[in-house]
């Protein structure tokens, strides 16, 4: 494919912190591309420079060889919470409209609903939606699948593989990665990487690059050793070229130190859980309403030694409303052993003050260079690190606790995957009791022995495997009552035609092909109605809803009819 897109010499340093230094590449039109890197390398820092809302400090060039329209999706999505979802997305073009409230409606989402009453989940979707309805070439993604819950990731990877627009996103969900992208691009020690294909892939091309790399170190030491002998054995007054050959001297000496070691986390010092008592948390009619809805409706479950337990549900459904409620020992419907102990990773992160360092939070340092917080980084600000880093240093303090039950929310949001391999091995180890609220579905396909399902209206269903065969029985269900409905719709009595004759129309099919044409007229008749209310600009969010929703449903008849016109006409 032609070269969409070029990079050259482009840097990013934070004080003496250097991100990336005159890196380039170029993106072809089409590319669906995964930025992978470890946190705090400088990820965030390349997107919001490629879509023009930063500056690269060495100057250099991004040119696009054509005119293109680009949507960023960031991490944090600026909205005004005062708004309503239709008012923040409102645009004045009639078919960008027509896009949002389509998408609108298929996430799930009412253009009446006030921005400030959204959960995080529910902004995303807005986030999300603002980004498709732009129907841009270019689509810039910062961690998309953070807060979505499963059905809405589900819809955004299905978008993108039906798009033939170009993609360049950083992505820790692996599903996704590989569902949706073509080539990895791997950000490391300054350089960049190209790898085309899935993440299995770009695994086993990154070893072999690093054992090549560390062969030609070999092979250079070998060199470093024959240029030892020869200036040990030469006197300092020498020819010209002798001076030559010592000045290449120092630079074999300093590739010849430089090895290949990949930095990785280790849970060594995390003696994982303690002793557990037979019994760990017990629920008895535990209930719990919201604004008069019920999110947890006479939930008993007795939880044991042991269990590994997914949490699944739409986004605002009760998910950590219902962790929260397991942890606090006052609530009177849950019961815990004396025994227990318990490690709670929130989804909202970690309270610090401002002037908190690294040090202060974590003090001992050798936990802190086992999960990659080196000696130049303890006496580091919080509020400086990288949103991975911050969430790694707080995951680190929930597990030097040494939990024999953990609660995680959320845990894989804002990790690199380096770390969420590490973390899953870890908890593939952990001897404890494990409940787990996230939205990777490698992660729970790995960790879980069976899912709560939050269904809504308070009820919680109990599943027996991982989230891929949930999802599979999901879709036989839906399979099953498409086939019920399908078998239950009469079926039309057609006529055969003679062997001998040519098909001709039967009365009944002309009278058919009268009342299309009929239908054809008025349904024609009503989109244009439709789309000059659409088009007229109206505050009335309601109606304009109802008028979208009943446009599309037009659009979809007309298709339909227009279809079984034509196959009646041609026979006529």
């Amino acid at each position: 494919m032609p070269s969409y897109l070029q990079i050259e010499n482009i840097s990013k340093s934070y004080g003496t912190k250097v991100l990336f230094d005159h890196i380039g590449f170029n993106i072809n039109e089409g590319d669906k591309i995964a930025l992978v890197a470890p946190n705090g390398t400088g990820k965030t820092s390349l997107l919001r420079i490629l879509a023009g809302k930063d500056k690269s400090d060495s100057g250099g060039s991004i040119k696009f060889l054509r005119d293109v329209r680009i949507a960023f999706l960031e991490q944090e999505y600026n909205y005004n919470s005062q708004l309503t979802v239709g008012q923040q997305l409102a645009t004045d073009d009639f078919e960008h409209e027509l896009r949002i409230r389509r998408i609108l409606d298929e996430l799930g989402l009412s253009p009446d609903k006030r921005m400030c009453e959204l959960s995080g989940g529910e902004v995303k979707r807005v986030a999300i939606t603002e980004m498709l309805a732009a129907d841009a070439d270019f689509l810039i993604m910062d961690e998309p699948t953070n807060h979505l819950d499963l059905d809405a990731i589900e819809y955004l990877e299905n978008a993108l593989k039906r798009s033939r627009c170009t993609l360049f996103m950083v992505s820790h969900d692996r599903y996704f990665l590989d569902r949706v992208c073509n080539t990895i691009m791997e950000m490391d020690r300054g350089s960049i990487y190209i790898y085309r294909g899935d993440y299995e892939n770009f695994l086993q091309k990154r070893d072999e690059r690093i054992s090549n790399y560390n062969a030609e170190t070999e092979r250079v030491r070998n060199i470093l050793r024959r240029e030892l002998e020869w200036i040990h054995a030469t006197p300092c007054a020498r020819t010209g070229k002798a001076k030559y050959r010592k000045e290449a001297f120092k630079e074999i000496k300093a590739r010849a130190e430089d090895t290949y070691t990949v930095k990785r986390i280790s849970m060594d010092g995390l003696s994982g859980s303690g002793y557990l008592g037979k019994q760990v948390i017990d629920c008895k009619d535990l209930c719990f309403e919201w604004q008069g809805k019920p999110l947890i409706d006479h939930f008993t479950y007795n939880f044991q030694r042991g269990e590994r337990v997914g949490i699944v549900g739409g986004n605002g459904i009760g998910k950590s409303t219902f962790l929260n409620l397991l942890a606090d020992s006052s609530v009177p419907a849950v019961k815990r052993g004396e025994s227990v102990r318990i490690g709670y990773y929130r989804q909202t992160g970690m309270e610090f003050r401002p002037d908190d360092t690294v040090m202060e939070v974590v003090p001992d340092t050798r936990l802190l260079e086992r999960f990659l917080f080196p000696h130049e980084m303890w006496n580091n600000r919080i509020d400086r690190l990288s949103g991975g880093e911050k969430r790694r240093l707080y995951l680190l303090t929930v597990l030097m606790q040494e939990p024999n039950v953990l609660i995680l929310d959320e845990p894989t949001n804002d990790l690199d995957i380096v770390t969420l391999n590490i973390l899953e091995e870890h908890l593939l180890d952990f001897k404890g009791t494990l409940l787990i609220v996230t939205h990777d579905r490698h992660f729970l396909d790995r960790l879980v022995d069976h899912l709560f399902v939050f269904c809504g209206g308070g009820v919680i269903k109990d599943f027996i495997g991982g989230y891929s065969e949930y999802r599979s029985y999901i879709e036989d269900l839906r399979k099953e009552e498409r086939a019920r409905l399908q078998a239950a719709e009469p079926k039309p009595v057609r006529e055969k035609p003679r062997a001998d004759a040519p098909r001709k129309l039967s009365w009944k099919e002309k009278r058919e092909l009268e009342q299309l044409e009929a239908d054809l007229e008025a349904l024609n008749a009503e989109q244009k109605e439709l789309e000059v209310l659409l088009a007229g600009g109206t505050d009335d969010y309601q109606r304009i809803t109802a008028a979208s929703a009943r446009y599309q449903a037009v659009k979809s008849e007309i298709d339909v009819k227009e279809t079984r016109w034509l196959e009646l006409s041609e026979l006529q």
